[in-house]
Formats: C-alpha cells, sequence, structure tokens
C-alpha cells in the first residue's frame, strides 16, 4: 500500500465539529478501502491567494494517508462530491517523504515541551 498527502481547502465558515466531520468522512472512506489515516493536522483559517466559489478565505487540512493506488481515483471523485471542500490536491509520497513528515511532527513536540519548560 501507498503513502499520500492529501491538501485539502474547506469551506472557511465551519466550526471546529463541522472540520473534525470533514475529517470522519475522509476516515471512514479510506477504511473501506482497506487505508487508513496516519497523520492529520489542521492548518486553520488562511486567505485564499484568489477567489474559490466566491469565497476569500478558506480552512486548510493536511492529511498524510495509505491506500491502495487503485482507490486514489476514488477518493479524488469522493472530494469532488462532498461540497464542503473547495479545492483539493492528493500527492503520492515516496518513503523517505513520508519518514521526514512523520519526524516534523516529533520535532515540533520536543521544540514546544523545551519552551514550556523554559518559563
Amino acid at each position: 500500500m501507498r503513502s499520500y498527502q492529501s491538501v485539502l481547502i474547506v469551506k472557511s465558515d465551519l466550526d471546529e465539529a463541522q472540520v473534525d466531520r470533514v475529517l470522519e468522512k475522509i476516515t471512514e472512506f479510506l477504511s473501506k478501502n482497506n487505508g487508513s489515516i496516519l497523520k492529520a493536522e489542521k492548518w486553520g483559517k488562511k486567505r485564499l491567494a484568489y477567489r474559490i466559489n466566491k469565497s476569500r478565505f478558506g480552512y486548510y487540512l493536511n492529511v498524510y494517508h495509505t491506500c491502495e493506488s487503485l482507490k486514489v481515483p476514488a477518493l479524488e471523485a469522493a472530494y469532488k462530491l462532498y461540497d464542503l471542500i473547495l479545492k483539493f490536491l492528493v500527492i503520492r509520497l515516496t518513503d523517505k517523504q513520508l519518514e521526514l513528515a512523520m519526524e516534523h511532527e516529533y520535532e515540533v513536540e520536543a521544540e514546544e515541551k523545551k519552551r514550556s519548560h523554559v518559563r
């Protein structure tokens, strides 16, 4: 099974529960198709470079997941049909890229712990 990164822009007017629901739907789809989410990051609300469906802002999600390569087109079709998702990008990751992405998470956590001890 291959590893992928999905970057999603969802509608900015969603509250935290609705954003979590989007992640749940992705998790459900992946689990039905023998995939799983490795890591999900909420990047928050950001201003868009250009309007998408008359929206100036979007809520960014970054999801690392595994999936069979034959199911990726079905995942992209599901993203297109889900009306809360404005734009998306699915990228296949090499083992090295996935390893670096997972290491980055631990580096951030370690840095936060250091900062909390210094104060």
